[in-house]
């Protein structure tokens, strides 16, 4: 067997032609360095997503619910991330934040609307 060195602390190793690590920890230590950007990345807009899930769940006691853009805003809603957009045959554009959305009505206000799921 060729001795090998290891791509994270450097010691050398005895083991098969594409073993990279001398050990799990070693191999753990340089995938966690190598993904932390963009797992931090991903984790932010993660949590940034569920706060306004959280919200507009807060804000929403029965099916449907107006409420003004101030309000959103006070509790920390941010209007840059959401999961996807919905096109009603009405041509409305209902914004969703997993199953919790919301639609811009007359003035400042949006319509809160929870999407029906099935189990």
């Amino acid at each position: 067997m060729e001795k090998r060195t290891c791509l994270e602390c450097g010691e050398s190793f005895n083991g098969r032609a594409d073993k990279k690590f001398c050990s799990d920890l070693c191999r753990n230590a340089y995938n966690n360095k190598l993904n932390s950007d963009h797992v931090n990345y991903v984790r932010n807009i993660n949590n940034i997503l569920r706060k306004n899930r959280r919200i507009i769940e807060d804000l929403l006691p029965e099916e449907t619910a107006k409420v003004s853009q101030q309000k959103l805003i006070d509790k920390g809603f941010n209007f840059n991330y959401f999961t996807n957009i919905t096109t009603t045959k009405t041509g409305k554009n209902y914004v969703f934040c997993y199953e919790y959305g919301y639609l811009p009505i007359e003035g400042n206000y949006y319509l809160l609307v929870k999407r029906k799921t099935e189990n």
